[in-house]
């Protein structure tokens, strides 16, 4: 049963590898519930959880989720202690404590770009988280650290990407560090804040010029037509009484 379940975590742990890009070491959020379940069960957090995911955790929690301990009484005395060993990451809600659940969920955000694993029994948070793609579950059952199979939520995001249809969060890191580097963030910014000038231009030489006169048209020369005919003068001789020869114009036609 033990080596089906470490099966069944490397699994779980390869999905979020690759889709997700989950590195060692591993952050793992706990709340008060998880460590009372543990407190509860006999099982060491500190010494079980890097074999379960073999491999090096940070394990953190938040002053919200250690402020609900305190207000909680002596009842949950030893979670407190248990949670008060682990780094306490700075949450929005410093001034104002709210509910561990809430402040948990507002660490994921929207796509859990920190990549954190949730260590809970809460089952509000429970709930919100597997509406978020990309957030592994643990809880305790049965004496064991059980990590939860990819939510729907994550298993639909990576169905997208696949597609085509979004872009994989390491592609949007990856896209933003490059952008940063090159400073095109930056320089779209100015783009679209400054106006851009018109450079003053010379006319067109060619609109300077005067417009030409249109010349009175040529009219077409009349063609002869195939009936009329070319006439000519002939001069023919005639003699008078005298005896002299002269020359009167005789009309031909050809």
């Amino acid at each position: 049963m033990k080596i089906k379940r470490q099966k069944q975590a490397k699994k779980t742990l390869s999905f979020y590898k690759y889709n997700f890009s989950f590195r060692e070491p591993f952050q793992i959020l706990i709340d008060g519930t998880f460590c009372q379940a543990a407190l509860k069960n006999k099982i060491q957090i500190k010494e079980q959880m890097p074999k379960y995911l073999m491999g090096e955790v940070q394990l953190c929690t938040t002053n919200c989720a250690l402020k609900e301990l305190e207000t909680l009484g002596k009842q949950l005395y030893g979670a407190k202690i248990i949670l008060q060993r682990f780094q306490v990451r700075r949450c929005p809600h410093f001034k104002d404590p709210v509910p561990a659940s809430e402040c948990l969920l507002s660490m994921l955000e929207e796509t859990n770009p920190h990549h954190y694993f949730v260590a809970t029994q809460d089952y509000t948070v429970t709930t919100g988280l597997k509406k978020i793609p990309g957030v592994p579950l643990l809880y305790i059952i049965l004496n064991t650290i059980v990590l939860d199979k990819p939510s729907q939520a994550s298993l639909d995001h990576v169905q997208a990407v696949q597609l085509g249809e979004l872009v994989s969060p390491a592609q949007q890191q990856s896209i933003r560090s490059l952008k940063e580097e090159q400073g095109i963030d930056q320089k779209d910014g100015e783009r679209r804040g400054r106006k851009r000038k018109r450079k003053q231009s010379n006319p067109n030489p060619l609109s300077c010029l005067k417009k030409k006169k249109k010349g009175v048209p040529t009219p077409p020369l009349k063609k002869t037509e195939q009936g009329d005919k070319r006439k000519r003068n002939r001069h023919k001789k005639r003699k008078t009484a005298g005896g002299e020869n002269t020359s009167a114009p005789v009309v031909t036609s050809t």
